[in-house]
């Protein structure tokens, strides 16, 4: 994300919470120790960038006629 908003970037930081679940209940908690909040914020938004992008093309796709 280039210039996130306030809202982008409250969004991104709350979710750290359901990244840390995830992380937790797959036994991979131990890798992410010792992480900064901006690293782990890059990977919640190359995630997020990378969702987008594909539902962006996804939605293309579907629309075209032949």
């Amino acid at each position: 994300m280039i210039d996130k908003t306030d809202t982008e970037t409250k969004a991104i930081k709350a979710a750290r919470q359901s990244f840390a679940e995830v992380i937790g209940e797959l036994g991979l908690m131990p890798e992410f120790e010792g992480r900064s909040a901006a690293e782990i914020d890059r990977i919640i938004e190359a995630c997020v960038d990378g969702f987008r992008d594909a539902m962006g093309r996804i939605a293309l796709n579907d629309d075209i006629p032949f």
